[in-house]
């Protein structure tokens, strides 16, 4: 079977001519292009273009590109191999970029520790973007619980969100996709769970600059804008069952803003706070930007707060065996205190 590596060259190629015959962003190309492979290798042509030649060439491509018979976790590298490469030539905000494989495998690991593998599961991300971090989870949870993982995606940037589309259709997941500001009402069912990368701005902690939007939210702000991730972390938590988990990706200064006291309380109020565990500072370019990860567990459902919050850092995923000791702590950790 075809690596990530192999199917890239063949792929980056057909966007390249895309991009050079359409004039286009290497973004609209990207998309154009894995359009084209959900199209089953149809080459769409409007207005003469792409050129004759361009399609025939594009042609003998897709049939290096066999994706219907290509594993979901091959097809989603490929897809972010080349949205590396569209980040890098089109300048790509930060906003809009990828959750790092790393970030993503880590999260996938801790979850797959913390439920119970005996029955189907349904999965949303509210800051959906590019569903790569959605799609990590979701590949990964199908191969170790042997089950299906039905998931759910809401972002109100189109861009984003067509990216999201093409990856989710390529890859066959079972995932509808929602365009809409996360904050208003969202029309998902209750989950078991929830994961998101949840996203950031200029400062530490970003805000949500629609007051309006917030007056029913228990974590908006006394005065001025609310910080974006509280309403998001709320929001999520209003769509979780009774016992579903929250596991989001958070600035680790997130608990020390002037904003923290009213958070918590709200926490407390619907939610167990079970961990908060430090990703390796190697993986940030400075201290500023280095995330954590915050897990919650909805209050009801037979769930109960940990006797031990779960609280300490990821290793370096360099140091193997140091990795290797940590999952097996935090695997200590669930049968104390989330199965006992």
């Amino acid at each position: 079977m075809a690596t990530p590596e192999q199917l890239f060259v063949p792929f980056d190629r057909a966007t390249e001519l895309l991009q050079a015959d359409l004039n286009s962003s290497y973004l609209d190309a990207f998309l154009e292009n894995a359009e084209n492979l959900v199209d089953n290798g149809k080459v769409r042509v409007e207005d003469g273009l792409p050129k004759p030649e361009t399609v025939a060439e594009l042609n003998k491509l897709y049939q290096q590109l066999d994706l219907l018979h290509t594993d979901r976790e091959t097809v989603r590298r490929l897809l972010q191999l080349d949205l590396l490469k569209v980040i890098r030539k089109d300048a790509i905000q930060a906003n809009h970029q990828m959750t790092p494989d790393t970030l993503g495998i880590m999260m996938a690991y801790l979850i797959e520790k913390i439920i119970d593998r005996n029955h189907p599961y349904t999965i949303f991300d509210p800051a959906v973007g590019t569903a790569n971090l959605l799609t990590t989870v979701m590949n990964h949870l199908q191969e170790a619980i042997d089950q299906p993982v039905q998931g759910y995606g809401i972002d109100n940037d189109d861009e984003l969100l067509a990216v999201a589309s093409v990856s989710v259709a390529l890859q066959r997941e079972p995932v509808e996709l929602f365009h809409q500001d996360a904050i208003e009402p969202l029309t998902i069912p209750q989950s078991d769970l929830a994961v998101s990368d949840l996203p950031v701005s200029d400062l530490p902690v970003g805000y949500y600059p629609l007051d309006e939007n917030t007056k029913n939210y228990q974590t908006r702000a006394e005065k001025g804008h609310s910080y974006v991730h509280h309403l998001l972390i709320e929001q999520s938590m209003n769509y979780l069952k009774p016992g579903g988990f929250g596991i989001f990706l958070v600035p680790s200064n997130l608990f020390q803003t002037e904003e923290t006291m009213g958070f918590v309380k709200w926490i407390h109020s619907v939610a167990h706070f079970q961990g908060l565990i430090n990703l390796p500072a190697d993986l940030f370019k400075n201290q500023a930007a280095q995330k954590s990860i915050l897990l919650l567990q909805r209050q009801g459902g037979g769930s109960h707060q940990a006797k031990q919050v779960l609280l300490g850092s990821f290793p370096s995923v360099k140091k193997r065996a140091e990795f290797v000791a940590f999952m097996n702590q935090i695997d200590a950790w669930v049968a104390a205190n989330l199965k006992s």
